[in-house]
């Protein structure tokens, strides 16, 4: 269970890794409305990704028992993960563009706008569900109901844990090469590029 749990943060700390408009928005709110506001919003948010996760553990479990559709997965994930580093890395252009904030004006608490920025985010559910069928693939993780519960925790824990360092790092970070567009670029990139190198592994595998 220990050993799922870590697998979920690990996993969640990458998909988050990179600026967005859950992380940013902590930031912000943790600058302008103290760190306690940030940590609330970032609650709300965690509340989300747990659902999130628990339904593409559900979904990565029907899947795993239907292993045609499994492997057509991979192979289109494969070519999808292969474009995005290959675009990242060499034909994303590497200059800025202006960025415009979201002006977010809600009247209810931060706990519930975290929930709602979460919820309109809905890469996390297939993002978890194309991990977990490749842990389950490696034997790392089962689909059993203890297991799938640890990995949802996990994957909560490792969001909130990001948000958490956005929060409290922001100022140190801003403005700095790590967050120019360029980088970013290299970090999505990269992230990608190991994705795809686990695929394929697990393709090979499977042949």
């Amino acid at each position: 269970m220990t050993f799922i749990f870590i697998l979920g943060l690990f996993v969640a700390l990458i998909g988050v890794i990179p600026p967005g408009l859950l992380n940013m928005t902590a930031a912000k709110i943790s600058l302008k409305e103290g760190h306690t506001r940030g940590i609330v919003f970032s609650i709300g948010v965690c509340v989300i990704v747990l659902l999130q996760t628990y339904v593409a553990s559900v979904f990565a479990r029907y899947l795993s028992k239907h292993l045609e559709v499994v492997d057509i997965l991979q192979r289109v994930a494969f070519v999808i993960f292969i474009l995005i580093t290959i675009y990242f890395l060499l034909i994303a252009k590497s200059n800025p563009k202006q960025q415009i904030q979201p002006q977010i004006r809600s009247k209810h608490s931060r706990f519930f706008q975290g929930m709602f920025l979460s919820a309109i985010n809905v890469f996390p559910i297939p993002y978890q569900a194309y991990m977990t069928i490749t842990l389950a693939s490696f034997g790392w993780m089962s689909f059993e109901q203890i297991s799938i519960i640890s990995y949802v925790a996990g994957a909560a824990m490792g969001t909130f844990v990001m948000l958490y360092m956005y929060i409290f790092f922001f100022d140190k970070i801003k403005g700095k090469s790590f967050t120019s567009q360029k980088s970013m670029n290299y970090v999505i990139g990269g992230i990608t590029g190991v994705i795809s190198i686990i695929t394929l592994i697990n393709i090979i595998k499977e042949l």
